[in-house]
């Protein structure tokens, strides 16, 4: 009898713990998945800010940093060929020809043959005149030095320097240009000077060949 008794004592005691053994088997596993999400979660959003730090976004954020400065830079076409994006494609004879604000500066070239030679020259810098610039020379004086080629030639490929500049470089610089006469440059931060005179308007234009800094006065060899 007692046998019997402790028999079914023990039968109850196994069943009641695998009852409860299956009971906390959910719960548990349960427990396991949640630790295991959170551990695959942080990575994940660690994954996601790295992603962000290098995203087109930060990266265009930079270009812009460095971008085009200058009061003039405001009459640039937003759209277009003329645009700032539509320059950048071009080299530099070509993208100039497609700001209305260059268009004396374009026609010089044209007329002393240097669209080639600007366009397939490599990694340059172009101080570039804009046309109220060239209005300050007197009528009767331009038409003279635009009829002369050679007199042409050598003011047009002075504000040429055979190097592509930046900001940085023109605070206090001297730079032998491609009419082999130097020039110099100082200012800070988005104010700068060519010889002494002439005031950079629109700075850091890039084109696909140069970098272009549009000027309020024509340079002159020395």
């Amino acid at each position: 009898m007692n046998s019997t008794r402790t028999g079914a004592r023990t039968r109850l005691r196994r069943t009641a713990i695998a009852v409860a053994a299956a009971a906390l088997l959910p719960f548990s596993l349960a427990a396991c998945s949640e630790s295991g999400g959170d551990a695959g979660a942080a990575p994940a959003a660690g994954s996601a800010q790295d992603q962000a730090a290098g995203s087109p976004a930060a990266a265009d954020g930079a270009v812009t940093a460095d971008g085009p400065f200058g009061p003039a830079c405001a009459g640039v076409p937003k759209q277009g060929a003329g645009s700032f994006e539509g320059m950048a494609k071009d080299p530099v004879a070509t993208a100039a020809s497609n700001n209305p604000a260059l268009s004396t500066l374009v026609a010089a070239v044209k007329k002393a043959g240097l669209v080639d030679t600007l366009n397939n020259a490599k990694d340059i810098t172009v101080f570039a005149p804009t046309n109220d610039a060239f209005a300050k020379i007197p009528k009767a004086e331009l038409d003279k030095v635009l009829a002369d080629k050679a007199t042409l030639t050598k003011i047009l490929t002075y504000h040429v320097v055979d190097q592509k500049l930046t900001p940085r470089q023109l605070e206090s610089g001297t730079f032998e240009t491609l009419q082999k006469s130097e020039l110099t440059t100082d200012g800070v931060g988005e104010e700068y000077k060519v010889n002494g005179t002439s005031n950079v308007v629109c700075g850091e234009v890039k084109t696909a060949n140069a970098h272009v800094y549009i000027v309020d006065t024509v340079l002159m060899p020395k």
